[in-house]
């Protein structure tokens, strides 16, 4: 069976953000037996990327688009497309499935695909005007990385429920890091229990609420701390929030960190306390690393976290519920042993390599050709 030729879209080709780091992990994982694979990102491509996408096999563009009005940066796009003719345009969020569903179309791409990552269906009228009119209308298909995600496509932007398919995120492990004493480098005792996140700090992730919750577990147990890993816009509210809770000497702002593999063995619970996520990466390096979570009941989450049997759940802005989940771990090595071992067993179905090979399927079915090996995935959801 000769290779189809793929073209994957997105804004930027880097090491963070669950949505880039799942398209760059689906690229370099998809069979290359069955796809000729290229990877096109308007924005930036890392150079730690574009040498993974050279390993793999992987041929790869950078348009260097640096400013929203700057359209004459896809004359690369629209030149290469014109040449190489894809059979497959897979694009990955909103601004590259706009672009990927207005050139595959142009191109004539037998199978253009939309991939939305996550947010929150609200409050974006114009969005979710061009999700319903532009590119749910020009794309063979809208994927969805949970049910919950598919349910709001339906209900708030009006996409056909024949039109989405429900593929979840695949877990892409970390680099391997050398081992972090992170208790030593905070200068703590070796016996702190230790609750943390890695997460880009946005508002969605409602950082405030973990804080909030800190707080009433320090009140119970006043030796534990709340770790952070991570940057971004809320980074100085939160700060603040920690101060004026009287807990900034208990909770660690650690920074952009590159070892984030490392990091969560010393964790004694991971925590996501988001208002909304599509599949978050870090539940599944918490299942890798054999951390117990407590997360909010939002999205995919509950898709992939069963409460009290590989992790906890509990409502979002709920400070004195995520409280109570964490001490009740925190107090419980037993538990927290075996919620960790069970979710480690289930993160088999979620490795990036058995979610690359579903996407294959879906791309063959799609084009009319028989799959190596079906997948379980139904069209139309």
């Amino acid at each position: 069976m000769r290779r189809r030729r793929i073209l994957y879209l997105i804004d930027r080709a880097v090491d963070s953000g669950g949505a880039e780091r799942f398209a760059v992990g689906l690229a370099t994982h998809l069979p290359r037996e069955r796809f000729d694979v290229w990877m096109c990102s308007t924005r930036l491509t890392e150079p730690s990327v574009g040498a993974a996408f050279d390993a793999a096999g992987v041929r790869h563009i950078d348009l260097g688009r640096e400013a929203r009005l700057e359209l004459h940066r896809f004359r690369g796009l629209a030149q290469l497309m014109r040449r190489e003719r894809f059979e497959i345009v897979h694009s990955h969020s909103f601004g590259s499935n706009l672009w990927g569903a207005l050139f595959g179309r142009t191109y004539r791409a037998p199978v253009i695909i939309a991939h939305e990552h996550n947010w929150s269906y609200s409050g974006e009228h114009a969005r979710v005007w061009a999700d319903r009119n532009l590119i749910g209308r020009l794309a063979t298909r809208f994927i969805a990385v949970s049910e919950a995600q598919r349910d709001l496509m339906v209900s708030v932007e009006k996409i056909p429920p024949e039109k989405i398919v429900v593929l979840p995120t695949g877990y892409i492990p970390s680099r391997v890091s050398p081992a972090t004493d992170l208790r030593s480098e905070l200068g703590l005792p070796v016996d702190t229990p230790v609750v943390g996140t890695a997460a880009i700090m946005r508002a969605e992730k409602a950082l405030d609420v973990l804080i909030q919750a800190h707080a009433e577990v320090t009140r119970r147990m006043p030796d534990a701390r709340l770790v952070i890993a991570g940057v971004g816009e809320c980074e100085d509210e939160l700060r603040r929030c920690a101060s004026e809770l009287a807990i900034a000497d208990r909770v660690h702002f650690l920074g952009r960190r590159l070892d984030v593999d490392a990091l969560l063995a010393s964790f004694d619970v991971g925590a996501l306390s988001s208002d909304w996520e599509g599949m978050p990466l870090f539940v599944f390096e918490c299942m890798a690393a054999r951390i117990p979570l407590v997360a909010t009941s939002v999205g995919g989450v509950p898709e992939v976290v069963r409460h009290g049997e590989t992790g906890l759940l509990v409502p979002p802005r709920d400070p004195a519920a995520l409280a109570d989940a964490i001490l009740s771990l925190l107090s419980d090595p037993n538990r927290r042993e075996q919620l960790a071992d069970a979710a480690a067993q289930r993160l088999g179905e979620f490795t990036i390599g058995a979610i690359a090979e579903r996407f294959a399927d879906l791309y063959e079915q799609l084009l009319g050709a028989p799959a190596t090996a079906v997948g379980h995935t139904a069209l139309g959801g």
